[in-house]
């Protein structure tokens, strides 16, 4: 393996699509998500209507990357090590005398093995490892203090509201075949809270996104347009895999790419119920094909032909692309932005090279692309927006005053110790199970496909594969240590 990554060198470039092609309005997606959710606890679990009302001030606790222990209603922020770096109990800070009283001595969280080594999730615990999960950890918080407030114990039955909201807003028993969220039991152990839905009118997430999709979704610039068709020109195979189901799939594309977006994929899997499309053997996820939208109650032997598939596994995946480049290894590589769903199984399953999207670099001294910021410029005229805009409301990919930063933070024993700056766990996934990370498709759309890109290594400084520069923490942390 060189120093360097090109996407010249690849046979086939695959891309998720949610927070990948496309990048949605953040604010407006999360407070959507957050209203939706809190809505249903305060209307059917009797929950305070306080957890409706939300200041600008109290998004900052929206971070990226947090684990909520399920046990005892903390949230917790990691670092590479499984240390805990910071720590909150509901949405209140944990000192760090708290901490160490919580956690013992050396700070160690007593699940972060089963988390490191699989990523799997628990009834012990949650990641919040994409902004379709994030608004739901500012929830957690806001209901364990709520609980406090009532006098009542902090224990996971709380978690069990929280699923139920999620059942209720995207309940699978409204849809006939076709269902827009996995079944609950397998969406929290095997997929995110990614949309893999069918268009029915439930909840409120769906239908708001179906009536005003301008308002959500960022459209492409025609500079990616111009790089996908590339790519196709010069004979690569490209793949669309999203764990979306394939109408809402359709109305993303369509809104984002355009009418003839089939046109530019080889190959679109969508209903992926990822990370199970990377690690679960052909005769658990088989492939199946689509009538109107519908997937065919029998699963396929094996996949033949390129076109529009539903679920599906790798290997099955894998052999028709050998098939199709004439090769006995043709080399992939795969953009997504999920850890848990992309990075982690598509590297060390599918052994394909992977391109992180991080948001987060772009609040940490790297530019918005320029259409990045011509979007977030029309996707509401000035003088229609509500307050949370007029007072500042945070990003959730931007910096937290409460959390500090996605990639490193200050470690602080207790007794005076002296402060060292640890990577977080987060960070430390990404250069394990990255090829290399940038924080948007746009940042790299005008460059040649023979670009020779910096890729992550354990022999290279931690901010060597961040394109186009290491975020400012890093950078900070190299220069101390240098």
């Amino acid at each position: 393996m060189g120093d360097h990554f090109s996407l010249s060198d690849c046979d086939v470039i695959g891309f998720d699509l949610d927070h990948t092609l496309c990048r949605y309005h953040l604010k407006e997606t999360s407070r959507l998500i957050y209203e939706s959710f809190a809505g249903y606890l305060v209307e059917h679990k009797g929950y305070d209507k306080d957890l409706l009302n939300l200041t600008p001030a109290t998004w900052d606790f929206c971070f990226k990357g947090l684990v909520v222990d399920l046990e005892d209603g903390n949230l917790v922020k990691l670092a590479e090590d499984g240390t805990v770096l910071r720590a909150t109990h509901g949405s209140n800070d944990l000192s760090t005398e708290e901490i160490i009283k919580h956690y013992g001595p050396k700070r160690e969280w007593k699940h972060f093995n089963s988390l490191n080594t699989s990523f799997t999730r628990s009834a012990k615990y949650y990641f919040y490892d994409n902004y379709f999960d994030l608004p739901g950890a500012l929830l957690c918080g806001r209901v364990v203090d709520m609980l406090h407030k009532r006098g009542n114990e902090v224990n996971s039955d709380f978690w069990k509201d929280m699923v139920a909201a999620i059942d209720h807003n995207y309940n699978t028993s409204a849809f006939k075949v076709r269902v827009w969220f996995a079944p609950l039991a397998e969406q929290l152990s095997d997929c995110s809270l990614a949309p893999l839905c069918s268009f029915e009118d439930a909840g409120t997430y769906f239908p708001s996104v179906k009536r005003d999709p301008g308002r959500y979704l960022q459209p492409c610039s025609d500079s990616v347009k111009t790089w996908l068709q590339s790519m196709k020109n010069a004979g690569k195979v490209l793949l669309l895999i999203t764990s979306s189901h394939s109408d809402y799939c359709r109305l993303i594309c369509e809104h984002i790419l355009g009418k003839d977006f089939e046109e530019l994929f080889d190959i679109i899997i969508t209903n992926a119920l990822k990370p199970g499309f990377f690690s679960l053997v052909p005769q658990q996820r088989p492939f199946r094909t689509l009538v109107n939208d519908v997937e065919e109650r029998e699963g396929l032997p094996s996949l033949d032909k390129p076109g529009w598939y539903s679920q599906g596994n790798w290997p099955h995946l894998h052999e028709l692309l050998k098939t199709m480049m004439g090769k006995p290894e043709p080399k992939i590589v795969y953009f997504g932005d999920s850890m848990r769903s992309d990075m982690f199984p598509a590297s060390s399953f599918g052994k394909w090279d992977t391109v992180m999207i991080v948001e987060e670099m772009e609040g940490e001294g790297i530019p918005k692309s320029v259409a990045a910021m011509s979007n977030e410029a029309q996707v509401e005229p000035l003088e229609k927006k509500g307050k949370f805009e007029e007072q500042g409301m945070k990003s959730p990919s931007a910096l937290s005053n409460q959390w500090g930063s996605y990639f490193v933070d200050v470690h602080r024993g207790g007794g005076g110790d002296e402060e060292c700056q640890k990577l977080t766990w987060c960070c430390h996934c990404i250069h394990k199970y990255s090829t290399m990370a940038i924080p948007s498709v746009e940042h790299i759309a005008d460059l040649p496909l023979d670009y020779k890109f910096p890729r992550f290594s354990p022999d290279k400084p931690c901010t060597t594969g961040y394109y186009p520069r290491p975020p400012d923490s890093l950078l900070k942390r190299f220069e101390s240590l240098s």
